[in-house]
């Protein structure tokens, strides 16, 4: 699309370099388009642009590139996210993502000059760009990609540090939140149980998240309905306005076009079971877990009986995007689950969303990533649990605890995973008897889902919670416009 006329007015969107984030920034771009009156941009790096090129099918996003050099913070060549590059260079990526700042400026100066930018949305860890929107005189916008709960309680962790003096297998307070909510130091990925407020994590996240929370106001993706507390906990501890805009998950169009590449045949090999049957396993694109994990999880989904469909990538500590080893799943355990029927593994890719709606799916194994939990909930699916990084365990624990419509089997990489275990929360999701877990589960998670396919209900006074508060996002920053030229 050509650059956009500097005379209209225009919303720009900056998101962070990872797949979890660009795609709801996508999404909440294309919201924007058709439900506003404002021209919208996303900055991203060369190669980030051109995958979003590919995956919008809309023509009136404008998708800018803004230099970005991987190499000048320790970073191979060509490295412009999170994908492939090892957990302990993931801090190098946070780091270089400051060095878009000047660019942002630069693009400013030659397309804004003199008509700033109605707002500029920007990232939770793109902090910086608050003060670049105060200085031309537009509206800082945060969009939390995740939820309020899973947000809330990281930003609290980060920004108090209340488990530096607690043992690993202790509870502590979060503050801010009520205080019957606690989590224990081992629910913590272990970047963040070491930090201390001077190592290299805390001196990114600590500046980053406060200049977000002093913005002029938080886009969320999620529903208001579905997480009282969450927004209880970031209202109370922000002056600003907050939006539940969500769920911004794949449209349907998109969805069905990802099932026609379904190189793997998932959706076939569905069709062959009954309803709330199979149980589909899916770590996110990033995401693995240990060899010893794995084995013992292969031994336990067979024991249990239960059809699955895995999305298996080769464990931690090997090559993420190689081969899959015979060694690390028990003998012949693939010949056997394909002779059986009971389950297919799934090299690189799958239909996410089109898999969570097809009806023979009764069970999501997740690392509880926010897009993959509203995936799922969208679709009324039951999720077993398995955090692995960021805020997923907090994620889990409001599912678990706050919603009822999951179970944790473990978390992270150092949790105990063993065979028995494996089978008897497999087979505890799949017990739908009237009165069940199982069933107490299901029936809460379509409940949710109804909540969220109404959220977006565009009818007259019937306006859905999302619809609404998109309305009010958008009165809002017309008026902060207003002020701004008066």
């Amino acid at each position: 699309m050509a650059e956009a006329s500097n005379t209209e007015e225009h919303i720009l969107l900056l998101p962070f370099l990872a797949q979890g984030h660009l795609r709801p920034f996508l999404h909440l771009a294309n919201r924007l388009l058709s439900h506003t009156p404002f021209s919208v941009s996303i900055l991203t790096t060369p190669l980030n642009a051109a995958n979003l090129r590919r995956q919008s099918e809309n023509r009136n996003l404008n998708i800018v590139e803004l230099p970005f050099s991987s190499t000048d913070y320790g970073l191979p060549p060509n490295t412009e996210n999170t994908d492939r590059i090892p957990l302990t260079s993931i801090i190098n990526l946070f780091n270089a993502t400051t060095s878009l700042e000047p660019h942002l400026r630069d693009y400013l100066s030659r397309h804004h000059l003199g008509n700033p930018p109605t707002c500029i949305i920007f990232d939770v860890f793109l902090g910086w760009a608050d003060n670049v929107a105060r200085s031309i005189g537009s509206t800082g916008i945060c969009f939390n990609t995740g939820g309020t709960y899973g947000v809330a309680a990281y930003i609290s962790i980060w920004n108090h540090l209340p488990h530096r003096n607690v043992g690993d297998d202790e509870e502590f307070s979060l503050p801010g939140f009520p205080e019957n909510i606690k989590l224990r130091r081992n629910q913590l990925h272990r970047f963040l149980r070491a930090a201390d407020g001077s190592d290299d994590w805390s001196r990114f996240f600590q500046p980053q998240i406060r200049s977000s929370l002093n913005c002029s106001g938080w886009l969320c993706n999620t529903v208001e309905e579905i997480e009282p507390v969450g927004f209880q906990v970031l209202r109370n501890s922000m002056k600003s306005p907050i939006w539940g805009i969500g769920p911004l998950i794949m449209n349907s169009s998109s969805s069905n076009n990802d099932s026609k590449n379904d190189e793997e045949g998932c959706l076939e090999w569905l069709n062959e079971f009954e309803k709330d049957s199979v149980l589909y396993i899916c770590f996110g694109s990033q995401n693995t877990v240990s060899p010893i994990q794995m084995m013992e999880f292969a031994k336990g989904l067979e024991e249990s009986k239960v059809p699955f469909l895995w999305v298996i990538r080769p464990p931690f500590g090997f090559d993420f995007n190689g081969e899959l080893k015979p060694e690390w799943l028990p003998e012949g355990f693939e010949e056997r689950m394909r002779e059986n029927k009971q389950g297919k593994l799934i090299r690189k890719w799958a239909p996410q969303l089109e898999i969570l709606r097809h009806e023979a799916t009764g069970g999501f194994l997740s690392h509880c990533g926010w897009n993959s939990v509203l995936e799922a909930l969208s679709e009324g699916v039951a999720i077993i649990g398995w955090p692995l990084a960021a805020e997923q365990a907090y994620n889990s624990k409001m599912m678990v605890e706050e919603m009822g419509i999951a179970v944790e089997l473990t978390r992270g990489l150092e949790g105990e995973v063993k065979e028995e275990g494996v089978k008897r929360v497999v087979e505890m999701v799949f017990d739908r008897k009237k009165g069940s877990y199982g069933w107490e589960m299901k029936k809460k998670a379509v409940e949710i889902g109804e909540k969220l396919k109404v959220a977006w209900i565009m009818e007259g006074v019937n306006k859905g919670s999302s619809a609404k508060a998109m309305d009010d996002f958008v009165e809002f920053i017309v008026s902060c416009r207003s002020k701004e030229v008066a």
